[in-house]
């Protein structure tokens, strides 16, 4: 079996925006920015901060101490802004099942849908936002670039509900068992939950230039990941869809 890893990049199936009643805010220039919390047992840590100017926003993204690999591969990581629901990150409180990982859906309501893809090139609509070849490769990386915000996204950040979201746990440190973490995921069944799942949570807030708010899920600020549905397509030989009764390996970052 080939071990390095080929993806499919799978249009995602309703991760559309909440929809915004009326006309929609534009966000005022200045800069926003979150300290990411953990969710899940994730040991990983993340900054991000956005410096709007009209509809264009320079991205500043640094992750750091995530799941690394993957059958000797980088492990996908797969960011966005969500929107338009409480701009909170999920709680254990929102753990429905008690299986100790929060699930995509399970904080859709915190958060809401995806709004904005962070992708490391190319489109940052809602459509990428499960395209692996576009999310962040390994335990630690960086994202920037500047990318044009659309109304929604300018509407959520203007009314402080703009969450940004990484996904992907690592199963050596996630709160849950071995099987609820390859369990089949809510997003596409051939996958294991954990690996769709949020990681990292924050709320973007506006703030001095400079200035890092803390926004992490542990704080009280989170957002939502998007109760949509949605497809991670990875193809070739790759075996991280372990539900079925397949194999996956995936190595924590030596020093984060």
């Amino acid at each position: 079996m080939n071990k390095k890893m080929r993806f499919l990049a799978v249009p995602a199936l309703a991760i559309s925006a909440v929809a915004m009643a009326g006309s929609p805010a534009m966000a005022a220039d200045a800069t926003y920015s979150s300290t990411l919390g953990q969710l899940s047992g994730t040991t990983g840590t993340g900054t991000i901060t956005l410096d709007v100017t009209g509809d264009k926003a320079m991205v500043n993204l640094q992750v750091s101490g995530l799941a690394q690999t993957f059958m000797d591969a980088p492990y996908p990581h797969v960011q966005h802004i969500h929107g338009g629901a409480k701009g909170t990150c999920p709680t254990t409180a929102d753990d429905a099942n008690a299986d100790g990982i929060l699930s995509t859906t399970e904080g859709a309501a915190s958060y809401g849908g995806i709004q904005t893809t962070l992708s490391t090139s190319g489109a940052t609509t809602p459509a990428e936002g499960l395209n692996l070849q576009l999310g962040g490769q390994g335990g630690s990386y960086t994202i920037q670039r500047e990318i044009t915000l659309d109304a929604a996204t300018k509407a959520s950040l203007e009314a402080g509900t703009a969450v940004v979201v990484v996904h992907g746990l690592d199963p050596a440190t996630v709160t849950g068992t071995a099987e609820a973490f390859s369990a089949p995921s809510d997003l596409e069944p051939s996958l294991p939950l954990g690996a769709t799942s949020p990681a990292l949570c924050g709320t973007l807030v506006a703030s001095q230039m400079g200035s890092m708010p803390s926004g992490g899920a542990d704080t009280g600020v989170a957002q939502d990941t998007g109760s949509n549905t949605g497809v991670l397509a990875l193809g070739g030989g790759l075996v991280l869809a372990a539900a079925a009764g397949g194999t996956y390996a995936v190595r924590r970052r030596a020093n984060a």
